[in-house]
């Protein structure tokens, strides 16, 4: 067994802290990739030891293990989904793409120890160029919706890294199911929406982050900085939080002019080499 399997990294446009609450979101994958590549051999294992004990855990064969990433880690852009992902397309193949998600979320609990729902694996598996996804946890259905032109994001480093695994998620219980409810309704207005309009929703979505607990001061005033600069429409921190990239919808290209758009991509690839 010789394979390659590539994964895009993803976006959350909106429904952050929903998935393991049967809520909404609204994702899609973006051109950033992790390349993983298997080569079968007689015995023992090669390779990083984290992803060796990954593809241990699932019965993987002896192999060479090479993984390449332009997916940023600590970042909220679901680098370990990425590899989880790529860990058990590589033992399975072309398995049905939500079984491959729920073993994904497992290798996550067990091996990384990481308290994550299903997003960033749906956000991935479910991938389609050019569009989004909306995803609803409470059934699993995944619907494809073209990405509108004027959608406009980019991504700005907050510059503080975290580790899910060392997270606390239970800052503010009692604002979590408010969170929940006024978050799906944001998924729901967002959906088709003019830019205008998402902007002000992203802006919503961070003010019920920050009140759940899962953002910090420094990533609030970055927050508060891009919300008033000309051109932006919104921003908001985006992934399980504490840090991480900050999701940023703008007018125009030229708007902050040195970072790039993001560009949406297609779902994981996988090749046999041999």
């Amino acid at each position: 067994m010789h394979r390659r399997v590539t994964v895009p990294a993803r976006v959350n446009i909106i429904g952050e802290h929903t998935d393991y609450a049967q809520g909404l979101a609204l994702p899609f994958a973006i051109n950033r990739y992790l390349v993983l590549t298997i080569k079968r051999r007689e015995t023992g294992y090669a390779g990083d030891e984290t992803v060796i004990a990954l593809w241990q855990a699932i019965g993987g064969p002896p192999a060479d293990l090479t993984v390449s990433s332009e997916i940023a880690q600590g970042k909220g852009m679901s680098s370990s989904a990425a590899l989880c992902l790529a860990i058990v397309l590589g033992k399975y193949g072309n398995i049905d793409p939500l079984e491959a998600c729920k073993k994904a979320q497992s290798l996550e609990h067990e091996v990384l120890n990481t308290p994550c729902g299903l997003l960033d694996q749906m956000a991935i598996m479910f991938a389609k160029s050019q569009h989004y996804t909306k995803i609803d946890f409470s059934t699993m259905a995944v619907e494809c919706l073209d990405l509108p032109t004027n959608w406009i994001f980019k991504l700005v480093d907050s510059k503080i890294h975290r580790n899910l695994s060392e997270m606390n998620y239970n800052s503010n219980n009692d604002f979590r199911k408010q969170h929940v409810v006024t978050e799906n309704q944001r998924v729901k207005q967002a959906i088709g929406a003019k830019p205008e309009t998402l902007g002000k929703l992203l802006n919503q979505s961070h003010n019920s982050l920050k009140q759940l607990g899962v953002s910090t001061p420094e990533v609030d005033r970055l927050v508060e900085n891009l919300q008033q600069t000309d051109g932006v429409l919104g921003a908001r921190m985006m992934g399980g939080g504490f840090g991480g990239m900050i999701l940023v919808l703008v007018e125009h290209e030229e708007v902050l002019p040195n970072y790039l758009p993001v560009v949406s991509s297609r779902a994981p690839l996988l090749e046999e080499l041999g």
